[in-house]
Parts: C-alpha cells; structure tokens; sequence
C-alpha cells in the first residue's frame, strides 16, 4: 500500500492559518510592543517547515534526496508567502485599517527617544512611512517568509531521514 503524500499547499495552508490566528489575537490584545511575541510566530513556522520535511519524507518511505525535501518544504514557504500577502493587504486596508496608525504610533515613540531627531524630522519619516507602508509590509511579508523558509527548508532536508540511493526500492 503506498503512502499518501500530504501536499505543500495543504501544509501551507495550516501555517498560514496558525500564523494569521497569532496575529489576530496580537491585534486583539494589542500586544504590539511585546517584541518577543514575534519570535513565537516565527518559531511556529520553523517548526511547521521542519515538520512537514520530516512528514514528507516519512509518507516517500525516505525515498528523497535533499533536494526533494528542501524544493517541498519551499513550495510549502510559496504558499505561506502567497497566503501572507493577501491576508496583510486585506487586514490594512480592509479589516484592521487602523493597524497602521498604531504602529506608526509605536514608530514616532521610538523616534522621540533618539535624542538626534529633531520634531521636524520625526514628522518627515512618519509621512513618508505612512505613503508606503503598505508596499513595505507586503515587500517585508514576501522577504522575510522567504528568507525564514529557505531556512526552514533547509533545516527540514537537512533533518529529514533518506534513503542512500532513493532510486532503489525499499525491501521490507
């Protein structure tokens, strides 16, 4: 009997979901400036990658190079990315509009503690910050998930069990 492969896009899927679910209760909570909640999503989605390499490699009966286990664990990171970018286009402009203005909030606190930045040039950054946020949280989104899940992906191929010669059936 062979094994199904669970695919990328369902595995995207779900980390797609649980990351959304952990910024929607940030947003609720306003748990903005516990910087270290961060790294608890991006925590989940590295072990969501290495999981799901593990699983793949498990359900080919570790008949898998490398480079399979790591092309996998990326397309899984492209569905994750793809899912990202719409949920943060939506959320800014449609389901949280006044996200931005809380985090430009936070951005002008940060700025007034820098004792170089004048009024003047706080206003300036915020301005401009506030013109292109949403092509800088969509650029960050795909950026940040790729480079996360290249390493993740990596990771994953490098944990995940292969046979030596993948082209060789397994005898049991």
């Amino acid at each position: 009997m062979e094994n199904k492969i669970t695919s990328h896009i369902v595995k995207g899927v779900i980390l797609s979901t649980l990351s959304i679910v952990f910024s929607v209760i940030v947003y609720v909570f306003n748990l903005y400036e516990l910087t270290w909640l961060s790294w608890i999503n991006y925590l989940i989605f590295l072990g969501g990658l290495v999981y799901g390499a593990v699983l793949f490699s498990n359900e080919s009966n570790h008949n898998v190079t490398f480079g399979n286990v790591f092309a996998h664990g990326f397309k899984t990171t492209s569905v994750v990315i793809v899912i990202t970018c719409v949920y943060t286009f939506l959320s800014m402009k449609f389901l949280f509009p006044d996200m931005v203005d809380k985090i430009l909030e936070m951005s002008r606190k940060q700025m007034e503690k820098n004792p170089k930045m004048t009024d003047e040039m706080i206003e300036q950054a915020i301005a401009m910050t506030k013109k292109y946020f949403l092509p800088f949280a969509l650029g960050g989104a795909i950026i940040g998930t790729g480079i996360l899940g290249a390493l993740g992906s990596l990771l994953g191929a490098a944990i995940a069990k292969k046979n030596p010669n993948p082209f060789q059936d397994s005898i049991n």
